[in-house]
């Protein structure tokens, strides 16, 4: 049974205004990204065991060099399932991507061999829970990080219409213990052509819905966050991504930029500059 999508889950989240949210990785976390990526290159694996949930089979490998030793996914998809593509290569250009325009919610990602083959290999994100085992539980959110989790949820919404994610579930939001919100699993994003080139996956006309039928909209985000999306050309992607995505893919995230934009102009033409951006 699939787990239900992203936004029927956080629809019911309280709506709230304030200062700017936190970045998702401390700064410390994001000064040593490049160093993990060296890290998941270079060390041992001593122990292997699927991690037993997850529509991609994804194994849990334990690294080491030195002293130094943490857990790691992954994957190796590569196929097409009905309309949707399924590739490890959409992890690493995820990872890139989110470096690129300073999203800092995707673990580190690098291509590693394992068992014989090429996949994506992802830092083992250090959190405390996922939105699948808060519902699993009736877990709620504390009231002092209700405007927290609110500002991600609308980032989140606003990354994945970016690159077109045709499966953010429950299973793959996690919560560090401090409220902050990491994403991972972005093998079937990027996805381009018919629907995902001409509509985005949230907002007004998005094409995640309600039960009922209505929008899950992107109601507040980081101003610095939407210029340094608007920003985005072609060739600056491709530099950044490298083989991991394809020109078609690149050119569908250009291609819904001005979706983006036009979206983002009508939230700010229904409730004014001030509650949209900040």
């Amino acid at each position: 049974m699939r787990i239900k999508t992203f936004g029927l889950v956080l629809a019911s989240w309280l709506l709230a205004s304030g200062s700017y949210a936190p970045a998702q990785f401390k700064p410390a976390d994001i000064a040593q990204r490049e160093q993990w990526e060296e890290f998941l290159k270079a060390a041992d694996i001593v122990k292997s065991e699927p991690v037993g949930e997850g529509v991609t089979a994804p194994w849990k490998l334990y690294l080491q060099k030195g002293d130094i030793q943490k857990k790691a996914a992954w994957k190796n998809p590569d196929e097409k399932i009905e309309d949707i593509r399924d590739s490890w290569k959409h992890e690493i250009a995820a990872y890139r991507l989110d470096k690129l325009i300073g999203l800092n919610m995707i673990p580190p990602a690098i291509e590693r061999e394992f068992n014989g083959k090429s996949g994506d290999l992802s830092l083992w994100a250090d959190t405390k829970t996922s939105l699948l085992k808060m519902q699993e539980n009736n877990q709620k959110i504390p009231d002092q990080a209700i405007l927290q989790t609110d500002r991600m949820k609308h980032i989140a919404r606003l990354w994945d219409s970016l690159i077109a994610n045709a499966d953010r579930t429950q299973q793959n939001v996690l919560f560090t213990d401090d409220w902050r919100m990491i994403l991972i699993d972005h093998s079937r994003a990027f996805q381009y052509g018919g629907k995902y080139s001409r509509r985005l996956m949230y907002g007004a006309k998005g094409i995640i819905k309600k039960d009922d039928g209505g929008p899950f909209l992107i109601q507040r985000v980081p101003r610095a966050l939407l210029e340094k999306i608007k920003a985005l050309n072609f060739d600056m992607i491709k530099q950044a991504v490298g083989p991991y995505l394809t020109d078609g893919e690149i050119s569908a995230i250009i291609g819904r930029i001005p979706l983006i934009t036009a979206e983002i102009a009508d939230m700010i033409k229904k409730n004014g500059e001030t509650n949209v951006l900040y």
